[in-house]
């Protein structure tokens, strides 16, 4: 059985390493309405708000690999608490 290709996933980014919160969506792998509780909770990635919400890639990268990885879900429940 064959796996189906892969297609790259094309995202934006300013020249200053910025992204929108729809760019930053596709590159996370999160809901765009995600990314908003996780801003009114403060528990997500660092972003600046300008009129508009903005994301700057490293600090998308620091946060996911902060994150940690876990191999179930309790592990990841249990870090969590």
């Amino acid at each position: 059985m064959s796996q189906p290709a892969l297609r790259p996933i094309e995202v934006v980014t300013y020249p200053d390493g910025r992204m929108d919160t729809k760019n930053t969506s596709t590159y996370t792998g999160l809901s765009e309405k995600t990314l908003a509780m996780m801003r009114c909770k403060g528990n997500g990635p660092k972003f600046v708000k300008r009129g508009r919400v903005f994301y700057f890639q490293a600090d998308v990268d620091d946060w996911l690999n902060a994150q940690g990885r876990h191999v179930s879900t309790a592990q990841a429940k249990h870090r969590a608490a």
